[in-house]
């Protein structure tokens, strides 16, 4: 895993380009977008390849992802150079972060929100609207798929769950016809 430092120095590199080429929200969505797209497997499986150049990484990344902003694929080749292209998570939640310090939107909350399927942007807008109405404060989600869940969603915020998934209502409902 990348340390938080490198993380956030990442980060602020990207937000820093991003800021000057009047693209911050779009690199955002860029960095998200790489994110779900290394979830398939076999795709990740290629773009780890230590045996395949950096370059052609990118233009099968490219391929998928469509075309990037040159500061997102420059960020990208790099963590493909450096073998952390996996680590794009923590860097998208970081740049979140700067993006809604930038916004005046600082303390923004977290929230780990597992699906059985990968939300689309607009899902995820949403959902983060509706949660900071929920918690009163801004809402950052960082979305994982988790098929065991079969449908619905769980949400976990600090100390809070929110657990509306079809698998926790398929065992309530067991353990009532088990008495």
């Amino acid at each position: 895993m990348v340390s938080g430092t490198e993380a956030t120095g990442w980060a602020q590199e990207l937000f820093g380009a991003a800021l000057a080429a009047k693209a911050p929200v779009q690199c955002l969505a860029e960095l998200r977008r790489v994110s779900d797209l290394l979830k398939d497997g076999t795709l990740s499986a290629a773009l780890t390849d230590a045996q395949l150049p950096a370059a052609d990484k990118l233009k099968l990344l490219s391929g998928r992802a469509g075309e990037l902003e040159p500061e997102v694929a420059k960020l990208v080749a790099t963590l493909f150079d450096k073998g952390r292209l996996a680590e794009i998570d923590n860097i998208a939640l970081e740049y979140q972060r700067l993006l809604d310090a930038h916004h005046g939107v600082e303390g923004a909350e977290v929230a780990e929100v597992t699906t059985a399927m990968a939300l689309d942007e607009e899902a995820k807008l949403s959902l983060g609207k509706r949660l900071t109405e929920i918690m009163e404060r801004p809402v950052v989600i960082k979305t994982s798929v988790d098929p065991a869940v079969i449908g619905g969603i769980i949400v976990r915020i600090g100390d809070k769950l929110i657990d509306g998934s079809i698998r926790s209502r398929l065992q309530t409902l067991s353990k009532e016809l088990a008495i």
